[in-house]
Formats: C-alpha cells, sequence, structure tokens
C-alpha cells in the first residue's frame, strides 16, 4: 500500500466514522445538543492553559518561518480569544435549532399534504488555513444543525487544533455523544485535502475558509457540492454627501480594526466633490493609525507621501495594514470600480443621500452592502448567528455569513389517504 492510498484511507475510515455520528446527532433533540454545546465551552475554558502552550508552539514556528503578520495574528490564541471562542459555543446554543423547521407547506386540492422541512446535511467537511476559531465555531455550528464535522486545518496550526479537538471530543463523550461527531484530518500532506473534497459520497458538503488561492483550489478540484467562501476586496466609498468625520471613523474602522480578516476595507474611494477637503484629513488619519495607503494619482496629489497604486493594487485582498485609495468622480463610476475589481464580499457607502443609498444598495452585488456602517460587520456573531462557519461569495444555497440554517438542507414530506396518481 502506497502512502497516499494509506493517507486516502484514512480520510475516507474518518468520513466513514463521521457518517456514524452524523445519524445519531439527527435523531437528537435541541436540549441534548444545547447541553453538549454547554459542555465544549466549559470545556474550553478549562483548558485554556494546554491550549495556550500548543498555540505558543504554533505560534513560535509560524514567526520563525516568515509567516506573514495577517495569518500570524489569526492563529494566535489568547485567554480573551478562547473565552470568546467559547462564548461563540454559548451563544449557538441559546438560537432555535433549525432542524425540523418548516421552510413551507400546502394541502393539494386532492388532498395530500405537503411539508417543506429542514434536515441536517449530514456530513460537512471544512478546509481552512491558521484560524483556530474555525476549529471551534465549525464543530458547534456542525453539531447544532446535527451534522458532523470533518476539519482539515492547516499544518502551521497543527499543535492548536489537535489540543482543541481534544478538548472537544471529550467534552462530548463526557455528555454521552459520539466524538467522532468532531474530527480532525491529517494536515502534513496536501493530499488529505484531496481525499477529502473528492470523498463524494460520503461527505455532503465542503467549505473552504481562507486566502485566494485555497478556496479556487477546493471549489475547482472537489467532486464534493462545495460552498465558495468568502476572499475580502471590500470597499468603502466616500459619497458627495457624506457627513465627513463619520465617513473618517468608518475607513479607519472598516481598515485597521482588525486588517486580517476578510470583512476587512482594502479600498476607499471618494467622491471628487469633497476630495478636497477630505482625503488630506483621511490619508493623516490613515497614518496616524499605521496604515499604508496605494492612491492613484488624483487622491496622492492630495495627500504627499502615499505610495503610487498599480494596478495589482485594486485586485488585491491585503490582509495587513494597506489599502488601495482613489478619488472618483460619480457614484456610478464608483459602482462600475467595484464591479470590477470587487470579489462580491462587502461594500459600503457613506451617504446621507437616500437616493444614491438606495442606487448603492441596489446594484451593487456583494454578499453584504453596508449603509453607512463599518464593513466590520459582515460577521456572523454580529448579525446575530451566533458564529459563522463561513462568509459565502456565491449565489446558490447560501450567500453572506453562514450559519446554522445553512448548514441544512430540506427534504419534502407528504401525507395521504391511499392516494394514487391516474394514468
Amino acid at each position: 500500500m502506497t502512502a497516499d492510498t494509506d493517507l486516502r484511507e484514512q480520510v475516507h475510515a474518518a468520513a466513514r466514522r463521521a457518517r456514524v455520528a452524523a445519524n445519531a446527532l439527527a435523531l437528537l433533540h435541541r436540549a441534548d445538543k444545547d447541553k453538549a454545546l454547554l459542555a465544549m465551552a466549559d470545556a474550553l475554558r478549562a483548558h485554556a492553559e494546554p491550549v495556550l502552550e500548543a498555540n505558543a508552539a504554533d505560534v513560535a514556528a509560524g514567526r520563525e518561518s516568515g509567516m506573514a503578520s495577517g495569518l500570524l495574528d489569526r492563529l494566535t490564541l489568547t485567554e480573551a480569544r478562547i473565552d470568546g471562542i467559547a462564548g461563540g459555543l454559548t451563544k449557538v446554543a441559546n438560537l432555535p435549532d433549525p432542524v425540523g423547521e418548516t421552510v413551507r407547506g400546502s394541502t393539494l386540492a386532492n388532498g395530500l399534504r405537503l411539508t417543506q422541512v429542514r434536515v441536517p446535511m449530514g456530513v460537512v467537511g471544512m478546509v481552512y488555513e491558521a484560524r483556530p476559531n474555525v476549529t471551534v465555531d465549525a464543530a458547534g455550528l456542525a453539531l447544532k444543525s446535527g451534522n458532523a464535522a470533518l476539519l482539515r486545518g492547516s499544518s502551521s496550526a497543527a499543535h492548536t487544533n489537535a489540543a482543541l479537538v481534544e478538548v472537544l471530543r471529550d467534552a462530548l463523550t463526557g455528555v454521552g455523544l459520539p466524538a467522532d461527531a468532531v474530527q480532525l484530518l491529517p494536515c502534513e500532506d496536501r493530499a488529505s485535502v484531496r481525499h477529502l473534497i473528492t470523498a463524494r459520497g460520503l461527505v455532503d458538503l465542503v467549505i473552504p475558509r481562507g486566502g485566494a488561492g485555497l478556496i479556487q483550489s477546493v471549489v475547482n478540484e472537489a467532486t464534493v457540492p462545495t460552498v465558495e467562501t468568502g476572499v475580502g476586496n471590500c470597499h468603502v466609498y466616500v459619497d458627495a454627501s457624506a457627513d465627513l468625520d463619520m465617513a473618517e471613523r468608518l475607513v479607519i474602522n472598516s481598515k485597521a480594526r482588525r486588517p486580517s480578516v476578510c470583512n476587512s476595507a482594502e479600498t476607499v474611494l471618494v467622491h471628487a466633490e469633497v476630495a478636497e477637503k477630505f482625503v488630506p484629513s483621511l490619508a493623516t488619519a490613515l497614518r496616524l493609525a499605521g496604515v499604508t495607503v496605494h492612491a492613484d494619482e488624483r487622491f496622492a496629489a492630495l495627500a504627499p507621501g502615499v505610495l503610487p497604486a498599480t494596478d495589482e493594487d485594486w485586485d488585491v485582498e491585503y490582509l495587513s495594514m494597506d489599502i488601495a485609495a482613489g478619488v472618483v468622480d460619480s457614484l456610478d463610476e464608483a459602482i462600475k470600480h467595484i464591479a470590477r475589481h470587487g470579489s462580491g464580499h462587502t461594500e459600503a457607502i457613506i451617504t446621507s443621500d437616500i437616493a444614491a443609498a438606495n442606487a448603492f444598495t441596489t446594484r451593487v452585488d456583494s454578499a453584504a452592502v453596508m449603509v453607512n456602517a463599518s464593513t466590520a460587520f459582515t460577521d456572523g456573531e454580529e448579525f446575530g448567528m451566533g458564529a459563522e462557519i463561513g462568509i459565502s461569495t456565491q449565489k446558490q444555497h447560501a450567500r453572506g455569513p453562514m450559519a446554522l440554517p445553512e448548514l441544512t438542507t430540506t427534504k419534502w414530506i407528504v401525507w395521504g389517504q391511499g392516494h394514487t396518481r391516474p394514468a
């Protein structure tokens, strides 16, 4: 048996165990699932120290290997971050159970009663980079929606993910649920990703989370159904009627609050009518916040010291303290720029003109469109979902932050009284 064949069998065996666990989870009542989620949250807080020790080893290795600052930030756990991750599980426990929800129903003229109800997907695979929070979020959301989770994290977070999954599995067995509801797949060889995303019939859905290369690789190579999650080339457009003090606060928050996440703004566009007044103060505020500006000629003329923008700057997801900046002559030009360069994740308009806001929200084709609000709000927890398993930028099945309903599918239940269909 070759090493690749052996790895394939490991992944497929895990998927078969996950199916057994998923069949058990699908029968659980909400109270059982919520009890397990709360036990998982308590266990994470109680075992924070070994998790942090494991994470420290991963962070040290990442720093030594020259990992980008954005990824290093996503990889790093603190006691506060662990508490926040555990809190996400508690929030998920407090959310309604989507399984069994009636989506629609009717009684036909012939007396047949039709009901479409939500049911679990089954076995859900996650492929993600140095984001240990995804390990817990995915496990919790999968459990609440009645699914088993197969987690394939990156080797850069191997120690952290192993420690987290050990805690979660112990918590599950402690409340009488199958530990195989949460499994961590081998991460040393990229072939494990290939074996997961081509395990059609064993895995029901795969969700990739990470950079553009990871997402496109999974989407293009998978034979298992996938959800394309978001590369976040997010834009903030400052309209001619904008409250400029508000605009400055929102641009800074959208960019500098946490630049390593996908809802961070990567481009700011300023209407020409307010550029002369706004650009100098915005450039100063960005500089003081530690942000490097890559500007077009019109923006740069009003903000000496910024870097010239290249063609690539308009399309890049920096995930760092960098932002592209430009001046546009109209709302229409801003919308066209976003259509040409955006990734379909989140765009924001700062305006006091209702007509401009309506035009922007109608014409911009992205998963989330903000009016006078930071792009940072595109987040499952902020949307009241407890946590998210990803932000979908596709248009089928799910779009935007995905949480419990998006991890279900539906079935039709038809009740008759001896009905037969005429020839």
